[in-house]
């Protein structure tokens, strides 16, 4: 009896001077880890700005499938939030501030543990891109407990890091690689009114204006009482691979032709229909060229005459509004042409057979006969007698 006596006092001096000692330490952390992502920095940089995808790479997540994951409306780019909820506690993270396609700065807090979060892209040979995680900030009370008892909080942060970046890698490899493009032929695109926000844009940057602009033109037919009539699209006026450049209108179709303000950002437009090849883009929007590639093949090798008065029609039939697995991504791409022109039939004049007293080749059916209807002659009417002025207005 003693003995547990004694082992019990042990054991709770060992948790005091644990604590004591625990108390004394500074809370404060400092992390990082870097790893070469086989992505293009682009593609990476979109990846990480959707909190949408953290469920999908951080590994505490994905080691505990029972974590609720709860997103704000805005989930990428400044301002965006999301909260979760598991087991170990509950969480939250908020986007700061972001340099398009280098850097996102983060803040995390973790039942009493707060952190600065800031990522890092930076290209690298062969297209791949190095992303650097890093994370400084202050530990609750029984963090550094956890911590002390596992290593340190180097070795308990960072090995969450190395496992999330290893995640990263996995995920964008098959998100990238797993798509099709497939051109489906000649179609005929039917007319719609839309409303549109039209501007010059980075050809890299169609996508991320597109999901900013397309929920102020949903927003906007909400307001004014107006209904979608299909998905978004986005219309290419012009499509410059030397300059990088494109002009673009970011349009929504609607259920009746409208007039809009003058000075309204959002206009009002019409698509006619016309003539057009399609091809379909399944899988990320980073395979767009291939598929435009494709399709001018085909275009060249059916002999078909393309429209150059503008570029091409993209129908985001599922876009990362509606998927955020860019290998669910569907894509319609209509490249306009020239209507095949029909040649006229010439057809021979008929003429009327001559009265040989012949029978006419082609059957007819016969007249009955009537007698001739003798009409009574009448004189013909003398012409007035010409004036002199009349005479020397004629030319004769």
């Amino acid at each position: 009896m003693k003995i547990l006596k004694y082992l019990f006092l042990f054991a709770l001096l060992s948790f005091v001077a644990l604590t004591v000692f625990v108390a004394t330490q500074k809370g404060d952390f400092s992390v990082e880890r870097s790893k070469v992502i086989n992505s293009p920095r682009a593609t990476v940089y979109n990846y990480l700005n959707d909190f949408r995808n953290y469920e999908d790479f951080e590994s505490w997540s994905v080691e505990d499938p029972s974590i609720k994951m709860t997103y704000a409306n805005k989930t990428s780019g400044n301002g965006a939030t999301f909260y979760w909820d598991g087991a170990d506690g509950k969480g939250n993270s908020i986007i700061l501030k972001t340099k398009d396609g280098e850097s996102i700065d983060q803040k995390m807090q973790f039942d009493g543990t707060e952190a600065d979060v800031n990522w890092t892209l930076k290209d690298t040979l062969n297209g791949k891109t190095k992303v650097t995680w890093k994370g400084k900030g202050t530990m609750s009370f029984l963090f550094k407990i956890y911590t002390a008892l596992h290593g340190g909080s180097d070795r308990v942060i960072g090995t969450i890091y190395e496992k999330s970046l290893a995640n990263i890698d996995k995920n964008l490899d098959y998100e990238t690689k797993t798509y099709a493009v497939t051109v489906d032929g000649v179609v005929k695109k039917t007319e719609t009114p839309y409303i549109k926000q039209t501007f010059t844009s980075e050809i890299a940057k169609v996508s991320k204006n597109a999901r900013i602009v397309i929920p102020k033109l949903i927003h906007f037919s909400e307001t004014n009482g107006l209904a979608a009539s299909g998905k978004p699209f986005i219309i290419y006026h012009t499509y410059d691979t030397k300059t990088g450049l494109a002009k673009i209108s970011i349009c929504l179709p609607i259920n009746k032709e409208i007039s809009t303000s003058s000075g309204s950002d959002i206009l009002a437009g019409k698509l006619n229909g016309f003539d057009a090849v399609k091809a379909t883009l399944n899988g990320d929007y980073s395979h767009r060229n291939e598929a435009i590639a494709k399709t001018t093949a085909y275009i060249n090798n059916q002999k078909i005459i393309p429209d150059l008065s503008w570029s091409h029609l993209e129908i985001l039939t599922l876009s990362k509004l509606d998927v955020k697995a860019s290998s669910k991504l569907v894509t319609e791409i209509y490249f306009p042409i020239k209507p095949k022109v029909v040649p006229a039939t010439v057809t021979e004049p008929i003429y009327a057979p001559e009265n040989t007293g012949e029978a006419p080749s082609e059957p007819r059916t016969e007249q009955p006969r009537t007698e001739p209807v003798k009409r009574k002659p009448v004189a013909p009417t003398p012409a007035p007698a010409q004036t002199p002025a009349q005479e020397e207005d004629s030319e004769f």
